[in-house]
């Protein structure tokens, strides 16, 4: 025993990730603490509270959670409804951080800056790991944690315009006209929306949400115009298997889109390349190069659907292992690398591929994923039921698998070089593993790759959602 055992595990980010990690803690009666960086638990799916879920309840709460929740007196919503963002908020996420055993211990308008281990910088090693961490809030204050859980997300911060992955000259300064997500362009944004020419920018269901609200608007609202800048070259590969997806919900969401583009209510710019955003009068002229050849797009607002990465300014002084391009951890990887899995195929995992070099300290949710466009809520509760396992010593319940989701083997339907890919059926039970590299392997340095050599573990298939 030393100081910090008795120390709490620090939660950083009150969403239903996180939330659904202090119940399995508190399950478990290891002491915790949630820090959320906004005045209310789930704060960030508040803001895109009008969208529904592809998920429905079922696989939208998690089985540990429901039962503490259960001894409230709370019921679980159906099974088979979609909850919209903010059902998930006022139905599940809020019920959790109102229970009396979890309440206690959570702290809003907690912003955490950054985490370090007490006395020891990144460079020093010996002694390291029975040093207790430190987590540093915006306010000045520092928090003593025995472990970290780090699922603060990734809301915050929006991949830009660009399509090489920077802000294109302009676009920071015109921010005022810009915005990245999903905003509520029917109702809350309105009035920033209707009667204008908005350019959507993306590919995947968060745009198509997007464009159909704005369809819906443009009916209800003279004058609303809108035009949907793509990257992709063939848009055949952007809709999805529609009724042959898994998650009924998703396939028609894609197949909505495709028909508003068929019925030529729109107009589509593919594949465009933005270069620049300028200002033009009350507007934005938007420079860009369409199959090659410059075009330049006027545009009274431009809203930005290019999905999400990891703040990893905040970890600066925390020893993580990092795969090179999606900024998730190296073992993590070659699982979702949507360069390589065009149907999402991704390996149960938990605890074992979400660990670092820095002990105790992990990333679960959608940050975890890092720039890989292809998690569901319902991964990022089996990786708090593992994480919180093994910090608990249980490592048998640890490596256990128990993650259930629908068989999906309608995703992406292309490599994101735009070469075709699987597409309507479930995932097959094993698969080359020249298809799906094995995390070993590569964080070895080695190709992990033999043809017709099958990958033993289950497969499961996650959607792409960019």
């Amino acid at each position: 025993m030393n100081a910090s055992t008795a120390l709490p595990i620090a939660v950083v980010g009150g969403g239903p990730v996180g939330l659904t990690a202090a119940a399995h803690l508190a399950a478990r009666g290891i002491p915790f603490i949630v820090l959320e960086a906004g005045p209310e638990v789930g704060a960030a799916v508040r803001q895109w509270g009008h969208v529904a879920m592809f998920s429905p309840w079922r696989y939208t709460a998690d089985k540990v959670a429901q039962q503490l929740l259960a001894t409230t007196g709370w019921q679980a919503p159906p099974e088979d409804v979609l909850p919209t963002g903010n059902d998930l908020v006022d139905r599940y996420v809020a019920p959790l951080g109102r229970h009396p055993v979890i309440a206690p211990h959570v702290r809003l308008n907690a912003r955490v800056t950054a985490i370090g281990r007490k006395d020891f910088d990144k460079v020093r090693t010996k002694g390291r790991d029975e040093q207790p961490f430190e987590v540093h809030l915006d306010s000045g204050e520092v928090i003593e944690a025995r472990a970290v859980i780090d699922a603060s997300g990734t809301w915050g911060h929006p991949n830009p315009a660009g399509s090489s992955g920077l802000a294109v000259p302009g676009e920071r300064e015109n921010a005022a006209h810009i915005a990245y997500g999903i905003p509520d362009v029917k109702s809350g944004a309105r009035a920033r929306y209707a009667g204008k020419h908005v350019v959507v920018v993306g590919s995947g269901h968060s745009a198509f949400n997007v464009i159909l609200d704005l369809l819906i608007l443009a009916e209800q609202s003279a004058g609303t115009q809108i035009t949907w800048v793509m990257r992709r070259e063939n848009l055949d590969t952007v809709w999805g298997g529609g009724a042959a997806d898994a998650l009924e919900a998703r396939g028609a969401l894609g197949a909505r889109a495709k028909a508003a583009v068929d019925s030529g209510r729109l107009t589509v710019l593919s594949p465009y390349r933005i270069r620049a955003i300028a200002k033009a009068g009350d507007g934005l002229a938007i420079t860009g190069a369409l199959r090659g050849v410059e075009s330049t797009v006027s545009a009274d607002e431009m809203i930005v659907c290019t999905g999400f990465r990891p703040d990893l300014a905040m970890l600066n002084e925390i020893r993580i292992t990092m795969d090179p391009w999606l900024e998730c951890t190296s073992a993590l990887g070659p699982l979702i690398d949507p360069n390589e899995h065009s149907c999402g195929t991704v390996r149960p995992h938990g605890a074992r591929e979400l660990a670092h070099p820095e002990k105790d300290f992990y990333v679960i949710g959608m940050k975890s994923y890092g720039r890989a466009p292809t998690f569901l809520l319902a991964t990022g509760f089996e990786q708090a039921r593992s994480v919180v396992a093994y910090l608990a010593g249980d490592f048998a319940a640890a490596a256990r698998v128990e993650l259930e989701l629908p068989e999906t083997g309608v995703c992406n339907t292309t490599n994101l070089d735009g070469a075709a890919g699987c597409c309507g059926g479930p995932a097959p039970a094993e698969v080359d593993a020249c298809c799906v590299k094995d995390a070993d392997a590569k964080a070895a340095g080695e190709s992990g790759c033999g043809c017709g050599t099958p990958v033993p573990q289950p497969l499961l298939q996650i959607s792409v959602s960019r």
